[in-house]
């Protein structure tokens, strides 16, 4: 799952049949029980559960299966995308990659070995893409054009609540991985059952024939051959790849570099940090795109919270300590959401050509599928080869003021 995915990127015509009451409730439900999924197992259960296995390669071991589930979860996206295209439905996609989930997290939790553990998380990121990208094609089948801003404001509220209500849950099961993964695998299928029952397919029409590899290729070179789109592609990636550099690692630095207040576990620390995060996040998406309309600037509020998602990564070096966390995210929060909801404006106003606005969009979400691949690789080899969880921080935080200094040479917006 990449970061920009929920929010779908068509601009053709209507929607093929009217909007269903509550379907926006419904979507808010079914990407919210999705990201609980991600964020409970991603960020909780399966750290925990491959340190338990192998503590002294835990990191090692965690930047693997995290990098080789998350190109299965990329590529499983667009497939499975196609394949609700070509049937004409969603339903049954939403509903199988669902169920399959949660058969597939039921066993994940006895597995005893980080081979199978490994294979396990990239089967269920693979089922859940599945799920996912039928999900985010009910917005234009289902959205009229003039709802789609508050389409995407609605889905993009899963991120701070499903984020949440998923570390919520994992934290208080950490102790009990098997239940935690199925009480998260019970979620995203129950929500997939209401969504198929309250929201039934409507006929589709012929979808275009696939483009071919090359043309694909050559679109993608073809963006990337604008000056300005370009170095925003490139801030984009290297904010994306500095900031799930270290997020991923978030439990492990509460067990081995931040000193706890006495009883508090490391998951229970990311139970309280995890909301900081999100409504942090959610205030400067908010505040951010707004002033940002007011003012008519972008890329001050792109360049600054990329430099402070950067300079931040210093509090948890200088300052190891449970305060020291609790800022860190406050502050990071604050950045990273206001990075994305102004660089996405910005985005969309250094499209190298209006009719193919929905093609180059598509060639942005490399930038932020592509780094969260490398970044638990980036951030093993940052662990291991230097020793500790400070060059950690000071790799991610370098990558992020890169990405500001990269907003420097767009030239047609302020």
């Amino acid at each position: 799952m990449t970061t920009n995915e929920m929010i779908d990127t068509h601009i053709d015509d209507a929607p093929r049949a009217p909007q269903r009451r509550g379907l926006l409730l419904l979507l808010l439900l079914a990407n919210s029980s999705m990201l609980a999924v991600y964020m409970g197992v991603g960020s909780v259960l399966l750290p925990m559960q491959i340190a338990a296995i192998d503590p002294a390669n835990k990191v090692a071991i965690l930047g693997l299966v995290g990098g080789i589930s998350a190109v299965f979860g990329t590529a499983f996206n667009p497939i499975g995308g196609a394949l609700s295209d070509r049937s004409g439905r969603r339903n049954p996609w939403i509903l199988g990659g669902a169920l399959a989930s949660l058969a597939l997290l039921a066993f994940l939790g006895s597995f005893r070995t980080a081979l199978l553990v490994g294979i396990g998380w990239c089967l269920i990121q693979a089922t859940m893409n599945v799920y996912q990208a039928a999900v985010t094609a009910i917005v234009p089948d289902r959205i009229p054009m003039a709802k789609r801003g508050t389409a995407s404001a609605v889905v993009g509220l899963a991120l701070p609540i499903g984020g949440t209500i998923g570390v919520l849950i994992a934290s208080q099961t950490a102790t009990q991985p098997r239940t935690g993964y199925l009480i998260l695998g019970a979620l995203a299928a129950g929500s997939a059952l209401l969504l198929s029952a309250l929201c039934r397919d409507v006929p589709r029409s012929v979808p275009a024939a696939p483009v071919p590899a090359r043309q694909k290729i050559a679109a993608f070179l073809s963006a990337l051959a604008s000056h300005d789109f370009r170095w925003a592609f490139i801030g984009r990636a290297l904010m994306v790849l500095g900031y799930f550099c270290v997020i991923g690692y978030q439990l492990y630095i509460l067990d081995d570099h931040i000193e706890l207040p006495a009883g508090l576990t490391p998951p229970a620390a990311m139970a309280v940090l995890t909301p900081v995060t999100m409504v942090a996040m959610a205030v400067s998406t908010v505040v951010g795109g707004v002033l940002s309309d007011r003012w008519n600037r972008r890329k001050v509020f792109v360049g600054v919270s990329a430099a402070l998602a950067g300079l931040v990564m210093v509090v948890p070096v200088v300052s190891p300590t449970w305060t020291g966390m609790i800022v860190f995210n406050a502050l990071n929060g604050l950045a990273f959401g206001c990075f994305m909801a102004v660089d996405t404006a910005l985005v969309t106003l250094v499209l190298p050509s209006a009719k193919d606005a929905a093609r180059d969009l598509g060639v942005l979400n490399i930038a932020n599928a592509g780094p969260q691949i490398i970044a638990p690789f980036v951030a093993s080899a940052a662990v291991t080869a230097f020793g500790g969880y400070t060059p950690l921080f000071l790799v991610g935080g370098a990558l992020s003021l890169i990405g500001a200094l990269a907003i420097l040479p767009i030239r047609t917006v302020r």
